[in-house]
């Protein structure tokens, strides 16, 4: 496993490799997918993005944790927390990159 990470500059790289716009339409490009996706997280709405996952918005409540080193009770407010469901299609995919 790498430490590799694929960047916002990443994408627009590729978008402008694959789709031949100009890099500042790719960065655009990129800039405005990931800002209507955000958009629609703070809403509350699912992201649904066919043969990649779902990314989703799942309110916590509040609840008692417990400091490990102490055992000292500590109260968690509530919260929103992001979730991602990876499809079918990309868990089987990012398995068979395990297998190399």
């Amino acid at each position: 496993m790498t430490n590799d990470t694929v960047t916002r500059m990443d994408l627009s790289e590729a978008v402008f490799r694959e789709v031949g716009l100009s890099r500042n339409d790719s960065a655009q490009l990129v800039e405005s997918v990931l800002e209507h996706m955000s958009d629609a997280l703070v809403r509350g709405e699912q992201v649904k993005i066919s043969s990649f996952g779902t990314f989703s918005v799942r309110d916590k409540s509040a609840r008692v944790g417990r400091n490990p080193k102490t055992g000292e009770e500590v109260p968690i407010n509530p919260r929103r927390v992001l979730t991602f469901r990876p499809s079918h299609l990309m868990k089987d995919r990012v398995a068979a990159g395990n297998k190399a």
